[in-house]
């Protein structure tokens, strides 16, 4: 792990715990070795620190090619694990960098959506992470970023739901298809789903309703 990446862990921690209360579910999901994708919704600039203080491993991310312009900013996004990223461009370079990384054992962070949410709603998932996948043979491992309330604030608690990992083969991802592709995000957005349902209590919820009837 960069020095620079755990110093800021060890300071960030009980900075987000204070602030947002941040509690994390599932860390025994993360292996401790190997290469593999962790797959996540996105909310908030503040993503990828979640991610990174929701495991111990250091997490590589691609992150929009905009925030690369000023080369001190550069330098310490890079320091931290970010590589630049053309967006809606099909950026073969920052493709082979995420599966470079992979093969090398690291941890690679993708949101899954592409984008963030404005709404905190959950939005159509997109192929990037199935892609990387089938040409890494990679595990995937979904996360769900819920904060109360569909906002993240100071002082509203943010949850971080990690599940567990999703073979290459359970994603169905031996065939090289857009179809294939397609099926596997769907797959990785609907554990995402259920995760959300859970720790916003939505299940709880209805589970209460259907009681009511009952009775």
């Amino acid at each position: 792990m960069n020095p620079l990446y755990a110093i800021g862990k060890v300071l960030l921690f009980p900075i987000f715990k204070l602030l947002f209360f941040l509690k994390v579910n599932g860390k025994e999901n993360i292996p401790k070795t190997g290469g593999f994708i962790l797959c996540s919704n996105h909310m908030s600039n503040l993503d990828p620190v979640f991610l990174g203080l929701a495991q111990r491993r250091q997490l590589f991310f691609m992150a929009k090619s905009e925030l690369f312009r000023n080369k001190l900013f550069s330098w310490l996004i890079r320091t931290l694990g970010a590589f630049p990223v053309e967006r809606g461009a099909g950026d073969g370079k920052a493709i082979n960098t995420a599966e470079n990384l992979i093969n090398e054992g690291k941890t690679l962070g993708i949101f899954i959506e592409g984008t963030r949410s404005r709404t905190g709603e959950l939005l159509r998932p997109k192929a990037g992470a199935a892609m990387i996948a089938q040409q890494t043979k990679a595990n995937v491992i979904p996360v769900c970023i819920t904060p109360k309330n569909k906002k993240i604030r100071v002082f509203n608690r943010v949850t971080v739901s990690i599940g567990k990992p999703i073979s290459f083969e359970e994603l169905g991802l031996e065939e090289n298809s857009p179809q294939a592709y397609r099926k596997a995000s769907k797959m990785i957005m609907g554990q995402i789903i259920e995760m959300r349902r859970i720790d916003s209590g939505e299940k709880k919820l209805l589970e209460d309703k259907e009681n009511d009837k009952g009775c």
